[in-house]
Parts: C-alpha cells; structure tokens; sequence
C-alpha cells in the first residue's frame, strides 16, 4: 500500500523546502486573517450564531491539510453554501433555534458522508451535470439572494429573511421608512472602502480593515448607544467535542440538501482548486481524492460544531498570491483563527452588524457572473435560457428549486439537441479534394446524381427517425437525377441496435428507388458493430471507401452497383440457410 495515495502530507512534508516557509508563514497569517470577519459574516447568511462560522474555518482546513491534494485551496464557510444551509434548513427549523442548530451541525456529517461515499465510488463526474451556464445563474442567483438579506441590517432596520427576492423587496419597502442613518452611512462607507482596497490595494486584507475601523467606531463613538446595532457576545474558547444528533427522520429529512450540498461543495472547490493548479507544476490535482478530503474534514468538523464547508475562490487566491507553497499555510491560518477563538473574541462584541452587512454585499456582488450572458447572447441562445431560466427560479421560488431546473433543462435540451442533430449536405471546393457545407462554402461544386451527408453525430435511437427523414427530405430535393447517396461516416463513433435496423430501412427505400448508398471514412468501431451484425454484407464492402473523393472517382467510373433488392431481415434467414 502506498500511503502517498491515501495522505497526501506524505509526499509534501518530508520533501519541504526550507525557502517555502516564509510564503506559507505570510499566507497562512493572510488567510487566517481573512477567515475571522468571513466566518462571523458567512455564520450569519446560514442562520447560526458567529462562532459557528470560527469553528468552521478552523476544524475542516486542518483535516484538509492532511488529506487534500491541492496545496493552496483555503477550506472554510462559503457564502453560496451558507445560504443554502438557511434556506435548506430554515424549512425544518426556525433559524437561530436549538433545533435548527442541531440540523446545521448534522448536515454537515451527512454532506461529509456523500462527498466521501462518491469519492469512494469515483463519482466526481456527476458535478458534470453542472453545465456552465446553471453554475452561473444559479451563482448569481444566489449571490443576489445573499446581499438582498442584509439590507436590514445595512439599513439598520428590522427585515424578515427569505430566500424569495420579491418577499424581501416588499419587507424593504415596508420599512425603509425607518432606516436608522447612522447605520446606514457606517455600512455604506465600509462598502466603499472594501471596493477601493479591493482594487487598489489587492494583498490587504479588505475584511479585517473595515471590521477594525467599525469596531473603533463603535467603541471611541458609542456609537451602539445611538441606535448602531452590534454583535454582542461571542463564547470564548475552542470548540469542544460532541457527537451529532443521529437520528433517522432527521438523516431522511436532510438527505436531499445534503447529496445537493455534496456536489455544490464539491463544484466550488474542484473549480478553484484547478483554476489555481495550472500555475504550478509539481503537484496534480486530483478529484476523487479531493471529495474524500473535503468529505473528512466536514465529518471531523461535525464532531466540532461545524457547519459545511469548501473552498473559498477569494481566499484560495490571496493564499496563492501571498506566497503558499504547501498545505502548511492552511494549518497556521487554522492557529490564528484559533487564537483568536482563545483571546479575541470579546474584542468583536462592538463589531456592527452593518459592517458585516457590508462585507457580505460585496462578498457576494463578487459572485455575481456578468460575463456569461453576455457572451452567451451572441452564439447559444439556448444556454442563456438556461441561464437566465436558473437565476429567476433562484431569486423568485427557491435555492433548491432554481439549481434543480437548471439541471432538468439543461438535461431536456441535451437530449433534445441529441434528438435533431446538425446535418450538412457536402460539396466539393473547387481544384481540391475536400467536401465541405453547401451552407457555408457558396463556391461549393454540387454534383447533379449525387447526394453527399455528413450527419455530426452518434447515430442512436433518438435521433434515427429524423436520420431517416432527413435523408429522404434531400433526396426528394435532388429530384430524379439522383443515383448515389455518399454518407459520410467520419462523425460516426458509434451505432446502437436502432440505427442498424434505421441504417436497413434506408438500404430499402433507396433500392427500391434505384439509388446506391456508399459510406467514407468509418470509424473502426463502427464497421465492427456493422460487420457483426450481418449489415455490412447488405451495405457492401466494395462501397465503403477511405475518403468522399474515392467514392465519387469510383461513381465516374461506373464502378458502383445498385443494393440487392432484399431486406436486412430476409438476408439474415437466406445467411442462416
């Protein structure tokens, strides 16, 4: 057994380097910096008291470091996945109840449970079925849902969470009469100060600056006797251990946000982990690995009152950035969110909740995905329905509900694109050997008597029919001086049992027509399942042909002959004979 495989600080540990440890010293105090605000303000999205959120940037990274394969992914809160604990859990328990805590804690097992159960089976795949464009809407979604809930406490006013945009504008509206002023100006400075660090001053960690500046604030200013609401106080010391709750209606209740949470989880850290792998080349990333690690560190983390976790875009990139070489970086980023459980914690006691707000609005305007659509509008409209499809079911119905359209109609139009296929009809450029699209070569040469197809596609049972039609739609097109139809089989990869019988039929109705039918270029693949089945002796061996040109030489020649006139049925009994 090569341990290697199975714990990865094996390979970087005793091969490390002692020019690595500033980089990681300096990320890792970065990383852990950024973690304090992120996790109070993510703890906040999911409905749970600000110290959920510490525990969860510190117990998941340290298991991470051990077991992940990427050596500059930062694990900890998220904000998508936050909401989606609120909005998930929130439907079972009122938030900020007993209960509810207990649900958050659990989920977290039974998402560590799943991701570890597919990594186990090498499931990874199934985050494919996350095509782009539904990660996109569903994330812009998402991020509007998350800033639009903070608006009560930018404003300073009471405001119902909801994860339905109109429920919450209309609150807003209701009350807006009541903003409090001073909140409002201190969050609405924080958001300009976050822009500008952000933008200007990269390395800086944005977060920490304007939490110090709040807390200041509040303090110099009593500023939380004047109306400024603040965070209060926060339990001191590490997380203790304690087992979850386990109990079967709750496992049955939670398994579907759970197995969702699994996979979201998994797409956000594999995504980021591989958009930072390409800029290094002594490690490889890997995939199923990855689950199991993120999977663990979610577990172990339950025993700690963690909520799930993943990998942060924002925080992956400041760790690379600052210098991170190795998983060490994670494991002193985790010693400086637990000293600040061990001795700071009181300090946030005048942090405003406005100044949070603020962190979470521009957290999540930078979730926001403007690019997409836009290109999306000039070449595939239909994945821009999807899109925008994802995003208004997000923002106006549910989270749940708005990521598991997407899927659905990104899986209906896969089927239905499978269904009707691109076909072309060829012609040949002039003074060369090669067939191209009528449609997109003007100059093309057409000749009279024959019909050339290239059908880009497998041919399978959906789309045989219109296979069929399509073929017989071009050749009453062609008129009666047809006498040759050439398939072009180069985008052939593969034939199922009904396109064999398709492929028979179309032998028919052509023969009865005395109209010949030769392929080019087959795949090997294809004239195996061709020849096993017996077609290929009905087809002909003399006309399949390497490329379009030697079946159109051989047809001047009048070296090609009509089909026998009998079906592939009939030709089987008299081979059984």
């Amino acid at each position: 057994m090569n341990f290697k495989d199975h714990l990865p600080i094996l390979d970087w540990l005793p091969n490390y380097k002692k020019e690595w440890f500033r980089g990681d010293l300096f990320a890792g105090i970065t990383i852990g910096v950024m973690l304090i605000p992120q996790g109070i303000a993510y703890a906040i999205i999911a409905g749970l008291p600000p110290i959920y959120g510490l525990y969860t940037a510190m117990i998941p990274q340290i298991v991470y470091a051990f077991l992940g394969t990427s050596r500059q992914l930062a694990i900890g809160p998220a904000a998508m996945d936050s909401l989606i604990v609120a909005s998930g859990v929130g439907v079972l328990a009122a938030i900020g109840s007993e209960h509810f805590l207990v649900l958050a804690v659990l989920l977290a097992f039974m998402v560590g449970f799943f991701q570890i159960l597919f990594g186990f089976f090498r499931l990874g795949f199934l985050v494919n079925f996350l095509s782009k464009p539904v990660i996109s809407g569903f994330t812009s979604g998402s991020a509007i849902i998350i800033a639009i809930n903070q608006f009560g406490n930018l404003f300073g006013v009471d405001i119902s969470r909801s994860n339905q945009f109109h429920v919450i504008i209309v609150d807003i509206f209701t009350n807006i009469k009541n903003m409090h002023w001073q909140s409002f100006l201190l969050g609405g400075l924080a958001i300009i100060i976050l822009f500008l660090i952000k933008k200007f001053f990269k390395k800086i960690p944005a977060s920490l600056v304007v939490v110090v500046l709040g807390i200041l604030a509040v303090y110099f200013f009593n500023l939380e006797h004047h109306g400024v609401t603040v965070l209060g106080e926060i339990p001191k010391g590490l997380p203790s251990f304690k087992i979850p709750t386990f109990d079967q209606k709750l496992l049955s209740e939670l398994s579907g946000l759970a197995i969702t949470l699994a996979l979201i989880g998994f797409m956000e850290a594999i995504s980021i982990a591989k958009s930072i792998e390409v800029k290094h080349n002594d490690y490889k990333v890997k995939p199923n690995k990855e689950l199991i690690a993120i999977g663990f560190g979610n577990i172990v983390g339950s025993f700690f009152q963690t909520y799930p976790a993943t990998g942060g875009f924002a925080r992956t990139a400041v760790n690379d950035q600052s210098g991170a070489k190795t998983p060490l970086a994670s494991l002193i980023a985790a010693l400086v969110v637990a000293l600040s459980l061990l001795f700071l914690t009181p300090t946030f006691y005048y942090l405003p909740k406005t100044i949070l707000a603020a962190i979470i609005i521009v957290a999540a305007f930078g979730l926001l995905d403007f690019t997409m659509p836009k290109k999306l509008s000039f070449y595939n409209f239909r994945d821009l329905i999807i899109l925008n499809a994802t995003l208004l079911i997000t923002i106006f119905i549910g989270i749940k509900e708005g990521i598991l359209t997407g899927i659905i109609l990104s899986i209906v139009m896969l089927v239905y694109k499978s269904t009707k296929p691109h076909i072309a009809i060829l012609g040949q450029i002039p003074n060369t050997h090669f067939y191209r699209s009528r449609k997109r070569f003007e100059n093309v040469i057409i000749h009279d008597e024959i019909l050339i197809i290239r059908f880009d596609a497998q041919l399978h049972f959906a789309n045989t029919t219109y296979f069929k039609d399509k073929l017989q739609e071009f050749s009453i097109f062609k008129g009666n001086k047809l006498k040759l139809i050439i398939i072009d089989g180069e985008s052939l990869n593969a034939l199922d049992s009904s396109a064999i019988y398709a492929l028979d039929e179309i032998l028919d109705y052509f023969n009865d027509k005395s109209i010949a039918i030769a392929f080019t270029g087959l795949k090997g693949p294809v004239r195996d399942t061709l020849t096993k089945s017996g077609l290929m002796k009905k087809i002909r061996y003399d006309h399949c042909f390497m490329s379009i040109q030697e079946a159109v030489d051989c047809f001047d020649k009048m070296c090609l002959d009509l089909p026998k006139k009998y079906s592939y049925q009939e030709y089987t009994k008299q081979a059984n004979r």
